[in-house]
């Protein structure tokens, strides 16, 4: 019986290790996440810190404060580039 109770306990310990890894604050995720994209050329986009239920527009890429925020990702209008000063212009 206390062998049950021994497996128990190290199978369980890392699963609730790993669910309290989860309830990370929304800064902190938000700031991993951006890094993970822009390591990929991913620019032109936005992150926004929403609370649950409340996403409208873009994709859900993560939950933080313990499952009552979310963090939305939406592509934005790429800036727009001023012409190189020595291109002439038509006459």
């Amino acid at each position: 019986m206390k062998n049950w109770i021994a497996v128990a306990v190290f199978v369980g310990v890392p699963f609730f290790a790993s669910a309290q890894g989860a309830a990370k604050p929304c800064e902190d995720l938000k700031a991993e996440i951006g890094k993970k994209l822009e390591a990929k050329g991913v620019t032109d986009y936005s992150l926004n810190i929403v609370d649950k239920g409340k996403e409208s527009e873009g994709k859900i890429v993560g939950s933080c404060n313990g499952g009552t925020q979310s963090i939305v990702y939406s592509r934005t209008a790429p800036a727009s580039q001023p012409k190189p000063a020595h291109e002439k212009k038509p006459q």
